[in-house]
């Protein structure tokens, strides 16, 4: 079983705090978290960390954080033949503030606008796709290619560019603001869940799987749409939370599980990652995550 994941990757600086800062203070810390990051990359990460065979393309600068980020990505298995160093770019960097007394994260993040691969033919005949949007031409280029891979979308962003690859998936895994901002429903309660989910279903003719932060996530059953709760954990940091949520699904849906346990393994992922500070740092080993899950039953 061959997992291609194509998008994002960066290096993340994260920086905990237990009262976020005031503005125009200056402000003692005491530690500093580095890691890789970005979507796929997070997702491509926690795949090998959990077993799988997987391929990550995108593209990092060729400079101290780029060779980080490969180094990174093979000292957990990670193939890196399609992660390219480019002296073109800086590699994408985002600085993180984590509240530890909420959980809550504030990003920024620096990216050249133009930042994009360089054409190259992958030939690994991949039986899953796992997208975040941000490699467009290059996703779009492989789905063609492989029609018969599982296609999965991180789809996190309103952007043109995310809702055409949305077109092409199997599954399109959304964020809940962008599922409020492709149907132009605020999700406030059950009905308003229900029409935002099936505004999607019918634009996008697919799978669709939304989720809604500590709430868990949604998707159809038996023609209804049912939310599979989440875990409560006390939250530190929720860096990377999403993308590890989205890893884990692609795990499940490659292990050939039914989706509600797909759903309910991956909401656990998640979840658990809140506990610790920095994304990758987040991703419980598949032991720990089969203890913890086993417990939960």
């Amino acid at each position: 079983m061959k997992i291609l994941c194509i998008g994002h990757s960066a290096y993340d600086i994260t920086t905990p705090l237990d009262v976020y800062p005031k503005e125009n203070t200056k402000n003692r810390v005491h530690d500093r978290i580095e890691c890789g990051g970005g979507p796929a990359g997070n997702a491509a990460y926690l795949l090998a960390k959990w077993g799988c065979n997987v391929y990550f393309a995108g593209i990092v600068g060729n400079d101290l954080y780029g060779k980080r980020i490969r180094d990174e990505f093979r000292s957990i298995g990670v193939n890196t033949d399609y992660l390219q160093l480019s002296d073109e770019y800086t590699t994408t960097s985002s600085h993180i503030i984590a509240n530890t007394s909420t959980g809550s994260r504030t990003i920024l993040t620096y990216r050249p606008s133009d930042m994009k691969m360089h054409d190259v033919d992958i030939d690994i005949d991949p039986d899953i796709i796992l997208i975040d949007g941000q490699e467009y031409e290059m996703s779009k280029k492989m789905i063609e290619k492989y029609p018969d891979a599982v296609v999965i979308i991180d789809a996190g962003r309103d952007r043109k560019e995310v809702k055409d690859l949305c077109y092409m998936a199997d599954y399109v895994v959304c964020s809940k603001d962008f599922m409020e901002l492709v149907s132009h429903t605020p999700i406030t309660d059950q009905a308003s869940l229900e029409k935002a989910f099936n505004t999607l279903e019918n634009e996008f003719n697919t799978n669709i799987v939304v989720t809604l932060e500590d709430e868990g996530c949604a998707y159809k059953k038996d023609g209804e749409v049912t939310i599979v709760p989440s875990v409560h954990v006390k939250a530190v940091d929720s860096t990377g939370a999403g993308d590890i949520f989205h890893g884990a699904f692609a795990y499940g849906i490659a292990s050939n599980w039914p989706l509600e346990k797909v759903l309910r393994y991956a909401n656990v992922a998640g979840a658990m990652s809140v506990t610790r500070i920095g994304g990758r740092n987040s991703i419980f080993s598949k032991d720990e995550m089969d203890e913890v899950f086993n417990e939960l039953k």
